[in-house]
């Protein structure tokens, strides 16, 4: 895929991040950015800091240094309410293991960040329907997380990180908890729309047949971080 990677295409970026957990150095000056319809992974041994860079960039967390823009705005500007507002108009989080809602259906979990954003509740659930149907994943609108296989809640969960139609997808080892046959048909249908969409996408995982599917590479190492264009 070929992406403008002018300055004017640059939605997100992140600088020299520093952030820790208690006594444990997560990052020690990572940066990350992210063009309009790029894919970039984020790669490294576990303890390397990929998934506190996603979170980070994604304003889920505040770094101790550094800074993160998105589209012009410091999101060390603004409060924690302006934050969430930020994710759920403008990314979609798809974390490893879905997180979805417990006691909500698929088609309701899928709804919820529109609901949130207080749109008409019967044209939200259709809205959910039509992304559970393109994810293949329509069979699944009234059942329950605790009734769906890790693949098929793993669906669900990118259904709803895209259906707001973000600028910038976050997915933290989208693939990670699922055997190779699912994982393959996860990731095909995530770099699908966002292609269709032209989101950007950033991908975090230690799968090498992941990582061969971006634009561009940010390997991280005990939290630093080298840039790799891909092929």
């Amino acid at each position: 895929m070929n992406v403008d990677r002018t300055e004017d295409a640059l939605v997100l970026q992140a600088r020299d991040l520093h952030a820790s957990y208690g006594r444990t150095v997560a990052l020690r000056g990572a940066s990350l950015s992210v063009s309009a319809g790029e894919v970039v992974a984020v790669t490294g041994p576990s303890g390397s800091g990929k998934s506190t860079l996603l979170l980070c960039a994604a304003g889920v967390l505040r770094p101790e240094s550094g800074r993160v823009t998105y589209a012009g705005r410091d999101l060390g500007d603004l409060d924690e309410a302006d934050r969430s507002l930020l994710r759920r108009r403008d990314f979609g989080l798809v974390l490893q293991f879905g997180q979805l809602v417990p006691e909500l259906s698929a088609v309701q979990n899928v709804a919820l960040p529109l609901l949130l954003e207080r749109h008409d509740k019967a044209a939200s659930v259709t809205t959910a329907r039509d992304w559970l149907e393109r994810l293949d994943a329509a069979d699944l609108a009234d059942a329950r997380p605790g009734e769906m296989s890790g693949g098929e809640a793993q669906r669900v969960a990118i259904a709803r990180a895209l259906v707001t139609g973000p600028r910038i997808v976050f997915a933290d080892e989208p693939t990670g908890a699922l055997d190779t046959v699912n994982g393959e048909r996860v990731l095909r249908m995530l770099l699908e729309v966002c292609r269709q969409t032209a989101a950007g996408l950033v991908l975090v995982t230690h799968d090498n047949r992941v990582a061969a599917v971006a634009d561009r590479e940010v390997a991280l190492r005990d939290g630093r971080d080298e840039q790799r264009v891909g092929a």
